[in-house]
C-alpha cells in the first residue's frame, strides 16, 4: 500500500478538542486517521468486535475505538455521551456523518449526530476528505492492493446554535457536508446512503471498486469480512443522533 499523502495536517490542533468529520469510502477509513495523525483519534465500534473475532479486535484496538452496545435501545445516545466525554477531556473524536460507506463513491447526505456534538460541546469541526481507500480493498480482494491514498484536512469550523434545535442541527450538518464535498470533489447526493443501499438490495458497488457495499465487506475471506463488519458498525453508530430517526 502506497504511503498516504496528507495535506492540511497543520489544521489539527496540538491540544484541545476537535471533531474530525470525514467522508466514508472504505472499511480502512476509521483506522487510517488514528494511525496517521500525530494525536490519537477516537472512533466508536460495536462492542462484540473487541471480544469476538481476533482480526476485528485487532483493528478496533489499532483504531483507538470505543466499545458501544449497539443492540441497546439507547445506543445512539450512548455514542453521543461517549463522544462528549472524549471531547470534554480535550481529545479528538472522529465521525463519518454519512453513517455508512458510500455505495458508489459519491458523497451522501450527512446524519445530524455530528452537528449535535459540535453544538453541544463547542468543539471545532475539521472536515476531512479521504480518497483512494476504496481501491486498497476493492470488492473481492483478499489482501490490500497498492493504491494512492489521499487525506485532505480542512480548516476548523465553528458554529452557533443549539444542539436541541432540529433546524440548527440540520443546517450545521449540511454546512459540514458541503465543506467535505469541496475538499473531496465528490458528487453530492441529497439522500442517505443507507436508504440508497436498502432500495437497491444492499449492494450498489460498481465493479471497478469505486465504492464499498453496505452489507458485507470490502474484501473476501476472514480478514476482509471481519474488518468490513467492524468498520460498518463503527460508522453507523458514530453518525447516529437519537433525534434523527435513523441510524443508517
Amino acid at each position: 500500500m502506497c504511503r498516504p499523502h496528507i495535506s492540511g495536517a497543520a489544521h489539527v490542533p496540538r491540544t484541545g478538542p476537535a471533531i474530525l468529520a470525514a467522508n466514508h469510502l472504505s472499511v480502512l477509513d476509521s483506522f487510517l486517521l488514528p494511525a496517521l495523525l500525530p494525536r490519537p483519534v477516537t472512533f466508536v465500534a460495536k462492542n462484540e468486535y473487541f471480544s469476538g473475532n481476533p482480526v476485528s479486535s485487532w483493528f478496533m484496538r489499532l483504531g483507538n475505538s470505543l466499545p458501544i452496545d449497539r443492540e441497546s435501545a439507547h445506543a445512539a445516545q450512548a455514542m453521543l455521551d461517549a463522544a462528549t466525554e472524549v471531547l470534554e477531556r480535550g481529545d479528538l473524536f472522529g465521525i463519518h456523518p454519512e453513517g455508512t460507506r458510500s455505495p458508489d463513491g459519491r458523497l451522501y447526505r450527512g446524519k445530524i449526530g455530528v452537528a449535535w456534538l459540535a453544538l453541544r460541546t463547542g468543539a471545532p469541526v475539521l472536515p476531512v476528505a479521504l480518497s483512494g481507500t476504496e481501491k486498497v480493498l476493492p470488492v473481492g480482494a483478499k489482501v490490500p492492493r497498492p493504491a494512492r491514498i489521499g487525506i485532505k484536512i480542512g480548516a476548523p469550523m465553528t458554529f452557533e446554535g443549539s444542539h436541541t434545535n432540529a433546524r440548527d442541527r440540520r443546517r450545521v450538518t449540511d454546512e459540514i457536508m458541503a465543506a467535505i464535498q469541496r475538499l473531496s470533489g465528490q458528487e453530492y447526493v441529497p439522500a442517505y446512503a443507507a436508504s440508497v443501499k436498502a432500495a437497491s438490495g444492499g449492494d450498489t458497488t460498481a465493479s471497478n471498486g469505486s465504492g464499498a457495499n453496505g452489507s458485507g465487506s470490502n474484501g473476501s475471506g476472514a480478514n476482509g469480512s471481519a474488518a468490513g463488519q467492524a468498520g460498518e458498525a463503527a460508522s453507523k453508530i458514530a453518525a447516529s443522533d437519537p433525534a434523527d430517526g435513523a441510524r443508517g
